[in-house]
């Protein structure tokens, strides 16, 4: 095995692992001293790649994905729309639910991360035998959003707000609609 081949098994180890990975351990696996390991961090640093060190080994930092929860208000016609926005800004949609003074939350998934299976969903929707979530609250209703930063979280709010999508949350709503931060008394209703 030559050194590039050798730097490529060590990135995608690195990539792959979920726990750091010892000089040592690369060394013994690759036949070859630590030193040639430290060696091979230091090229593969220098490409961009931001390998980190430790008490335990070696690693890449994985960017954990963020999520914040918008309450959102249109009309029927104005779904496509809104999913739309979601991921042409880079957000995922992870679930849809709505705060039912009676019921509580009512989530379903929704896992959608592009235009083609949003067409999809809405193709669905063509039958008439469902309504939207929205519908039994008046329009209201919430969507958790996944991105892989805060900027992009950032950017659909804007943008939602820009379109007069996003409400306003009230006095009655939980600020964390998760299920330990609903009012007392209440469970979530899946």
């Amino acid at each position: 095995m030559n050194g590039e081949e050798r730097r490529e098994y060590i990135l995608h180890v690195l990539k792959t692992s979920d726990a750091p990975v010892s000089g040592s351990a690369f060394a013994r696996d690759l036949h070859v001293s630590r030193q040639v390991i430290v060696q091979d961090i230091a090229l593969i640093r220098s490409s961009g790649v931001e390998v980190l060190s430790g008490k335990y080994g070696y690693f890449i930092y994985k960017n954990q994905p963020v999520s914040r929860v918008f309450k959102v208000y249109h009309s029927d016609a104005e779904t496509e729309e809104e999913l739309n926005l979601f991921v042409d800004l880079g957000g995922r949609i992870d679930d849809v639910f709505v705060y039912h003074k009676v019921y509580g939350v009512v989530r379903a998934a929704m896992n959608i991360k592009s235009r083609r299976e949003i067409r999809a969903y809405m193709k669905s929707l063509e039958s008439g035998k469902s309504s939207l979530l929205k519908n039994i609250t008046g329009g209201y209703h919430y969507h958790t959003i996944s991105a892989d930063s805060e900027e992009v979280l950032d950017d659909i709010q804007e943008a939602l707000s820009k379109r007069g999508f996003l409400a306003k949350l009230q006095d009655y709503e939980p600020v964390n609609f998760w299920k330990n931060s609903l009012p007392s008394g209440e469970e979530e209703k899946t």
